[in-house]
C-alpha cells in the first residue's frame, strides 16, 4: 500500500536531526525500532519500484522463451525426423555406391583376366611351333639318355685322378667311340657339368672358394656326386678350403 505520497510525507521527518536510531534508542526501544523500520520501508519502496518492472519483464520474456523453446523442441523433432529420413536414404546411396564399385571392380578384374587369356591363347598359338619341336627334341633325348648315363657314370667312377687333358681323351676319343661301336645312342654336345650340376650350385661353390674353370668345377662334381669318399692332392690348399667352407655349417672336424 506505500505509494510516493505516503514516502512524500514522511520525507520531512527524515531530515529532522534526532529522527535517528541512536535517538530513538534513548527515548524507547519500540520506538527505535519503528522508526528504523519506517526508514527501510521507504528504501525498499524506491528498490521495489525499479524491481517490478524488471520482475514483470522476466515474467514476460519468460514466456516467450518458453514459447521458443517450444518452437524450437518442435524444430528440432522435425529436424531429427528429417535427419533419420536422411540417414535412411544415405545407408542406401552408400549401398549403391559400394555395389557400384563392386561392378566396377569386378568389371575391372574380368576385363584384365580377358586380356590375360588373350595374350595367353595368341602366345600360345605362338608356342605351339617350339613345343612341337622341343616334343620332338624330347624323345630324341630319351633315346640318347642311356649312353649320356654311361658316359656321366663313367667319369664321376674313373676320371678323378686324371688332368683335363686325359678326360677328354677318355670321353671322346675311348668312350664315345666304344658307345659308336656298341651303337649305344648318346648326345654328340654333351656337357658333363650342366647334366651333372646345377647353375645357382655352381655359384654357391665359388661363393665357398672353389675356382671357376671346369677342372675344378668337375673335381667338385666328383666330390659331391661319387658314392666313394674322394681323395684330394690338393697342393694349392683350394679344395681343403672349399670343403671347409662348404661343410661349416655341418659342423665338420678337420684334424690339421
Amino acid at each position: 500500500t506505500i505509494n510516493d505520497e505516503t514516502v512524500e510525507l514522511v520525507q520531512p521527518y527524515f531530515e529532522m536531526e534526532d529522527y535517528t536510531l541512536q535517538h530513538g534508542k534513548k527515548v524507547c526501544g519500540n520506538v527505535a525500532g519503528l522508526l528504523s523500520w519506517t526508514q527501510a520501508m521507504v528504501v525498499f519502496y524506491g528498490v521495489n519500484r525499479e524491481v517490478l518492472p524488471l520482475k514483470a519483464n522476466l515474467a514476460k520474456q519468460e514466456g516467450r522463451l518458453k514459447i521458443a523453446n517450444a518452437e524450437k523442441d518442435k524444430a528440432q523433432a522435425e529436424l531429427d525426423e528429417k535427419q533419420a529420413e536422411l540417414d535412411k536414404v544415405q545407408a542406401k546411396f552408400d549401398a549403391a555406391m559400394k555395389e557400384k564399385m563392386d561392378l566396377e571392380n569386378d568389371a575391372e578384374t574380368c576385363k584384365r583376366k580377358m586380356q590375360a587369356a588373350s595374350a595367353l591363347i595368341d602366345g600360345l598359338s605362338g608356342e605351339k611351333v617350339r613345343w612341337t619341336q622341343q616334343s620332338k627334341e624330347f624323345k630324341s633325348q630319351i633315346k640318347r639318355l642311356v649312353g649320356d648315363i654311361l658316359l656321366c657314370t663313367g667319369f664321376l667312377s674313373y676320371c678323378g685322378p686324371f688332368n683335363q687333358d686325359f678326360r677328354n681323351l677318355l670321353l671322346k676319343d675311348l668312350w664315345e667311340a666304344e658307345l659308336r661301336a656298341h651303337k649305344i645312342p648318346f648326345s654328340d654336345d654333351l656337357n658333363l657339368i650342366a647334366m651333372l650340376v646345377d647353375q645357382p650350385t655352381i655359384s654357391e661353390w665359388n661363393l665357398q672358394g672353389l675356382p671357376g674353370d671346369h677342372l675344378s668345377i668337375q673335381n667338385g662334381i666328383i666330390v659331391t656326386k661319387a658314392s666313394r669318399y674322394p681323395l684330394l692332392v690338393d697342393p694349392q690348399t683350394q679344395g681343403k678350403e672349399w670343403v671347409k667352407n662348404k661343410e661349416q655349417d655341418n659342423e665338420l672336424q678337420v684334424n690339421s
